[in-house]
């Protein structure tokens, strides 16, 4: 029996975050075994982390572990972190690793993991040009970015569909 690859989905504090079941969804369909690593932040509410690790069957991971306790979680085959916001673009890309989540990240690079970014940043934050300077710096990594996400309201009130599905058809690109 071959063991399936092991996707790490990366999860910040975005309002689409509560969506995340879906991309979980789609990459088991795909064959995917999935760990969920959760910035601090997205912890507080963004997402249904029950829902989360009953789908996974893992728990989320958004803290360090301490010295001599079991890696909850193989080494990753691919990343995706989806949605990826402003603050964790910027610190990951200037290599800042202060939550499990940016050391996750920062070393993915190091590894030679491919990894795929659905950012999810409004217009006004995407136009600041430490941000274009950091999805420079992460392109050149080999990082691979889906269309941006601002969220913004349609005139109908509604909101357009965040591109979960994309995230697993970058890492196939």
């Amino acid at each position: 029996m071959t063991e399936k690859p092991f996707l790490y989905v990366v999860v910040c504090a975005a309002g689409v975050a509560s969506d995340v079941g879906e991309l979980i969804a789609r990459a088991q369909e795909r064959g995917w075994e999935v760990g969920v690593i959760a910035t601090p932040l997205a912890m507080n509410g963004f997402f249904d982390a029950a829902a989360v690790e009953a789908r996974t069957g893992r728990p989320i991971r958004s803290a360090w572990r301490s010295p001599g306790d079991p890696r909850p979680f193989p080494a990753p085959d691919a990343v995706v972190v989806a949605p990826a916001t402003f603050n964790t673009v910027n610190k990951w890309a200037a290599g800042i690793a202060d939550t499990l989540a940016l050391g996750t990240l920062c070393e993915a690079a190091g590894l030679g993991v491919p990894v795929a970014v659905l950012p999810c940043v409004a217009g006004a934050l995407a136009s600041h040009p430490a941000y274009r300077d950091s999805l420079t710096r992460l392109r050149g990594m080999g990082v691979r970015f889906g269309d941006p996400y601002a969220g913004e309201a349609r005139p109908d009130g509604g909101r357009p569909e965040f591109g979960w599905q994309r995230a697993l058809d970058l890492l196939r690109d």
